[in-house]
C-alpha cells in the first residue's frame, strides 16, 4: 500500500512539473515578440505625383522583389490598396489634407472614411498606421482639425474592432522642434503638440516624424557634408557624454528629447520620411543621394545615442515625381526610375 502511494505521489509530482513546464513554454511563446530584439524596418514612401509611373500592381511587385517591407501612401487610393492585398507589406496610409476638416468636425465623416478606406481591405492589407495630417504646423488652416480628427478616426477604428491592429498618429515636420544640442530639444508650440502627444501616449501610438538632414545641410552652411550624409567617422557634436557623428542621429534625438519634455519619455518615433535628392539644388546629386540612402539603411538598425533601439524608417521616395509643385529639388527624391530601375543599387535588407 505504501509503495502504491509512493508511486502515485511521484506520478502526481511529475505531472505537476510537466504542467508547469508547459505553462512556462506557452508563456514564452506568447511573449516572444516582446523578448526579441527590435529589428530595423525599412520602408519606402510611394508618392504618385508623376505622369510616367508604373501601375500599382507593378509597384507592389517592385517592393516585394526588392525586399522592401513597408510602404507609405499619401491617400487611400483604392487601386493601390487593391494591389496590396495579400502582399503583407506594412502600410502607413495618410488622411488627405482636404479631408482633415471634415474628419475633425464630424465623427460620422471619420466613420465613413474608415468604413470606405480601411474596413474593406483590413482582412488582407497590413495596415500599420494612419497618418492624420502630414506636416501640419501651428497657423495652418487645418491646425485645429488634427487632434479631433485623430480622436474621431481612433473611435471609428474602435467601432470596427481594428483599434488594436492599426495605430493612429500624425506626421510632423522637423521644424516643430528646436534646441541644440539634442538634450535641449523642445516642441516649438507646446499648446499644439502636447495634446497630440497625450493622445499618442494614451493610445499606444508612435509619433511619425519626417527627418531630412538634407534641408538642414543646405540651410546651415556650417554643417559638414559627411555629417549630413550619415557618413562621418568623426565626432561632430558632444552632448554631455554622448557623441554625435551624423546629423540624422542629432535630429532624431532632438525629437526624442522634445517628447520627453512633453511628458512622453521613450515614446517610439517612426521616421515617416527621410531622403536626399539627386538633382535640383546645392549638394543634390547621384553620389550624395546614394551615399545617404545606403548609410541610412545600414545605420537605423543601430539606433541613436539616446535611443539604442532599431528604428523603423521610410525612405522618401520610391520614384522621382515630375508633377510635384515647388522647387526642382522636390521632383528628384526617387530611389527608382519610372521604368523601375534602381538608381542606387540599395540593399533594403541590410
Amino acid at each position: 500500500m505504501q509503495k502504491k502511494k509512493y508511486i502515485i505521489d511521484k506520478a502526481t509530482k511529475f505531472i505537476n512539473k510537466m504542467k508547469l513546464i508547459s505553462a512556462t513554454l506557452l508563456l514564452l511563446v506568447l511573449l516572444s515578440p516582446c523578448l526579441q530584439p527590435t529589428e530595423a524596418q525599412i520602408g519606402v514612401c510611394y508618392g504618385r505625383l508623376g505622369d510616367n509611373l508604373p501601375d500599382p500592381d507593378q509597384v507592389v511587385h517592385l517592393y516585394k522583389s526588392n525586399g522592401i517591407a513597408n510602404m507609405r501612401i499619401y491617400d487611400p487610393n483604392p487601386h493601390v490598396l487593391q494591389a496590396l492585398r495579400g502582399s503583407n507589406i506594412g502600410l502607413i496610409v495618410d488622411v488627405s489634407r482636404t479631408d482633415l476638416r471634415s474628419l475633425g468636425s464630424d465623427p460620422s465623416a471619420a466613420n465613413r472614411w474608415v468604413q470606405n478606406n480601411i474596413v474593406p481591405y483590413a482582412s488582407n492589407v497590413n495596415f500599420r498606421y494612419i497618418a492624420v495630417g502630414n506636416e501640419i504646423m501651428p497657423g495652418d488652416a487645418e491646425e485645429e482639425s488634427i487632434l479631433p480628427a485623430m480622436q474621431n478616426v481612433q473611435n471609428a477604428l474602435q467601432s470596427a474592432n481594428l483599434a488594436g491592429k492599426i495605430k493612429v498618429s500624425t506626421a510632423v515636420i522637423y521644424s516643430i522642434v528646436s534646441g541644440f544640442p539634442p538634450s535641449k530639444g523642445v516642441f516649438t508650440s507646446s499648446s499644439y503638440m502636447n495634446p497630440i502627444v497625450n493622445f499618442l501616449r494614451n493610445n499606444g501610438s508612435p509619433l511619425l516624424a519626417n527627418i531630412y538632414p538634407y534641408f538642414s545641410y543646405i540651410y546651415t552652411p556650417s554643417i559638414p557634408l559627411d555629417y549630413a550624409l550619415c557618413n562621418s567617422t568623426d565626432v561632430q557634436v558632444m552632448d554631455g557624454n554622448l557623441e554625435y557623428r551624423n546629423l540624422f542621429d542629432a535630429m532624431f534625438d532632438t525629437v526624442y528629447v522634445a517628447l520627453a519634455n512633453a511628458g512622453a519619455p521613450n515614446m517610439p518615433i517612426v521616421v515617416s520620411e527621410s531622403g536626399w535628392p539627386s538633382d535640383g539644388d546645392t549638394g543634390a546629386n547621384f553620389e550624395n543621394a546614394g551615399t545617404y540612402y545606403r548609410s541610412l539603411i545600414g545605420h537605423v538598425k543601430r539606433g541613436t545615442p539616446r535611443n539604442n533601439q532599431a528604428i523603423e524608417a521610410y525612405l522618401f521616395a520610391m520614384f522621382d515625381e515630375n508633377q510635384k509643385i515647388g522647387a526642382q529639388v522636390e521632383r528628384n527624391f526617387g530611389v527608382f526610375t519610372h521604368d523601375q530601375l534602381s538608381k542606387y543599387q540599395l540593399n533594403f535588407n541590410n
